[in-house]
């Protein structure tokens, strides 16, 4: 268990083990802490004072599944916030075998000042000049670097839109397969590494010198508690395999809960253009592959390969938050088109999410027409090429809204929502208003509680407190470099047990009977919501925008209608 701290400013690296106050955290949990913890609340996001912290999971690089994710966390130069993003793909394994606990960015390089971070098989770590990178997408970047350092690599990077420190900037992280289409999308993650001076982590996949593991045994039956979970969950088990997660399109549009033409119907027409079910028939057609493992350690395999009519790839993992955003959103319903918006945002460096939503308020406005793909296209292009507008569009829905002065903005502390409408699934709008983190379709999902039947989602009866306890146990599940789609283990009668005897077995301790998730989660959240007011955000900030109050949403047609004084209470720990 090791801290490799990375100083920008004096270009020096400092490997320290883990102090006692860090005991026992991993991802997002780490991360928050140590924000809350080491950066002035006040300080300007992509100023020295703020650090930028790569976390594995507390059980990544384990032998347990589906743990392969890392968190990245910062003050976020989007939500003015503590900020935790999470990416799938090698990284998070790769460091976890090197037993590396959290790498910290700290300071900020020269103006003009570029470099790569290399750590090698053994775990020894070095800055390394790359201003030959400069400007470079991620797809080109990967593939130099792949070449330069070796195939056995995982690799997160920053393209053009980190460079220019737009606050939609993301960070992308390679799959299996060496593509950089995973990513820590969102908060602008890839502009706080910009100002840094970091264009890309590059850490050698072959490390074998992970934590030990205290008791090897009790670790081992816990675990079989998690697989067995995950494997008797349909959606898990058979959905997400066949269809990814492009397998909510239905269902979620049959709801009226599918934001469409910028938030203002609930079902798109032509929506089964756009499904998994279509999707996963045109990639089968294709010569693609439709059930792909893109990320280590996976069990569930709900990625894919998408391709074209050529059977050239296009993007890997079409995902149901991405055909929303530059789909539904924008009125589009050609997966081609989506699949190149994909394509383009990953290879540019920008949130898919915060993207499309941006391009779809543009279009609101009146700049383009809904469904005009070449428009959305040309867009999107903009941004990499850092025009006047393609900045504007960068940094996301608030700021095109700001900018054509159109008040129908679906974005919480100036983050896109995902792809649930509040006035339909009003559990979903409680957590994007109220997390700490924006608004978010990680944080505290209540999709499953409406299509399993046990949440009526345009009843106000339940949604607080069920938003309020996914907060609280996803941010415990953010700490062990879980994925969210395996996160199903934590409904098993026994997956919050499993999860707290993974953590003992791992450590060597023994912990309070309700540590998991209800002591940590509600650590992590307290560290959040303490950062965010000293900060200066209010309560004011932890409210939807006006319209989702106000617009009733066809075809149910609601309005959200949880009052202030009930999202007040939702983290009133």
């Amino acid at each position: 268990m090791k801290f490799v701290r990375v100083n920008m400013t004096h270009k020096t690296i400092r490997v320290e083990d883990v102090p006692p106050e860090y005991a026992g955290l991993g991802g997002r949990g780490l991360t928050s802490i140590m924000i809350n913890r080491e950066v002035p609340p006040d300080c300007d996001p992509l100023g020295p004072e703020n650090k930028l912290i790569f976390a594995p999971g507390f059980l990544t690089g384990t032998t347990l599944v589906n743990t392969s994710r890392i968190s990245v966390g910062a003050k976020s130069p989007l939500t003015g916030g503590i900020k935790e993003s999470n990416a799938g793909g090698t990284i998070g394994a790769s460091l976890g075998h090197l037993g590396i606990t959290a790498i910290i960015v700290e300071g900020q390089a020269a103006e003009g000042d570029l470099s790569l971070l290399r750590i090698d098989a053994q775990g020894e770590a070095s800055l390394i000049p790359a201003p030959e990178f400069r400007g470079m997408r991620t797809y080109t970047l990967v593939e130099k670097l792949l070449a330069a350092y070796g195939e056995k690599n995982s690799i997160m990077c920053i393209g053009p839109a980190g460079e220019y420190q737009l606050a939609s900037a993301s960070i992308q992280s390679t799959d299996v397969d060496g593509h950089p289409c995973r990513a820590a999308a969102r908060g602008g993650m890839g502009a706080v590494m910009a100002a840094k001076g970091l264009k890309a982590l590059v850490v050698d996949q072959r490390g074998k010198s992970a934590d030990a593991i205290a008791d090897p045994a009790a670790f081992k039956e816990a675990t079989k508690v998690v697989v067995e979970a995950v494997k008797a969950d349909h959606m898990s088990a058979e959905v997400m395999p066949a269809l990814g997660t492009a397998a909510l399109v239905a269902p979620v549009n049959a709801m009226g809960a599918f934001p469409s033409y910028n938030a203002t119907r609930g079902q798109l027409e032509g929506w089964e253009k756009i499904s998994g079910e279509a999707m996963a028939e045109i990639i089968k057609e294709r010569g693609g592959n439709p059930t792909h493992r893109g990320c280590d350690q996976c069990m569930i395999h709900c990625s894919n390969i998408y391709v074209d009519k050529d059977g050239k790839f296009i993007t890997g993992s079409l995902e149901y938050e991405t055909i929303w955003a530059t789909g539904g959103m924008t009125g589009i319903t050609d997966l081609d088109v989506i699949a190149q918006l994909d394509h383009l945002c990953d290879d540019i460096g920008l949130d898919t999410m915060n993207t499309g939503v941006a391009v779809a308020v543009a279009m609101d406005a009146g700049y383009r027409k809904f469904g005009d793909a070449e428009a959305a296209i040309a867009m999107v292009e903009e941004i990499g090429k850092g025009t006047e507008f393609g900045r504007i569009l960068g940094n996301g829905p608030a700021a095109v809204g700001e900018h054509f002065n159109h008040p129908r903005v679906p974005a919480v502390k100036r983050q896109s929502i995902a792809a649930y409408d509040p006035r339909g699934m009003l559990g979903n709008g409680v957590t994007f208003a109220t997390s700490p983190m924006g608004a978010d379709h990680t944080a505290g999902n209540v999709v499953g509680a409406y299509l399993e039947r046990k949440l009526d989602p345009l009843n106000p009866e339940g949604q607080v407190e069920t938003s309020r306890f996914l907060q609280i146990a996803m941010a415990a599940y953010d700490c062990m470099g879980q994925c969210f789609m395996a996160s199903v283990a934590l409904l098993h009668p026994e997956g919050f047990g499993a999860f707290k005897k993974l953590i003992e077995a791992k450590a060597g301790v023994q912990l309070e009977e309700d540590y998991f998730p209800f002591g940590m989660g509600i650590r992590i959240l307290k560290a959040e919501k303490e950062f965010n007011r000293k900060a200066g955000l209010t309560k004011k900030d932890d409210r939807l925008p006006r319209f989702f109050y106000e617009e009733p949403l066809p075809p149910h047609n609601k309005v959200f209608v949880i009052s202030d004084q009930e999202l007040d209470s939702v983290l009133d720990f």
